[in-house]
């Protein structure tokens, strides 16, 4: 029974791993920031193909992961006012980290983001 309804929603278009990929990746790394590795673990949970998710994930390089990291900074870098920078830092690197940036990313960003750190207090 239940393979002649997926025989069926196959037939119809409503079960294609590819346009599911592409949506999930969109939606995750557009409006949650998250990094290409934390989408492609999202995704290798989900069940789709190794190959699927290559190719939906194709888009976030380095410098879409950048802007996106950025944008998670800007938005961070408010509630972190007042702070002393090692924990300013400590903070934004883990808020980064939780949605899987790189190293490299992190201590990029948190340096853009609380260059002038000193003369904000």
């Amino acid at each position: 029974m239940a393979e002649e309804v997926l025989s069926r929603l196959d037939r119809v278009g409503l079960v294609d791993d590819a346009a599911f990929a592409e949506a999930w990746t969109a939606s995750r790394a557009g409006t949650r920031h998250l990094s290409r590795r934390a989408v492609t673990q999202e995704l290798r949970r989900k069940g789709v193909g190794e190959d699927v998710i290559a190719t939906a994930t194709a888009g976030l390089d380095r410098e879409a992961e950048l802007a996106a990291a950025t944008a998670v900074a800007a938005t961070k870098r408010r509630a972190l006012s007042g702070l002393a920078y090692p924990v300013a830092y400590r903070r934004l690197a883990g808020a980064l980290a939780r949605r899987g940036y790189d190293a490299s990313v992190i201590a990029e960003v948190v340096r853009q983001t609380l260059a002038g750190w000193a003369d904000d207090l």
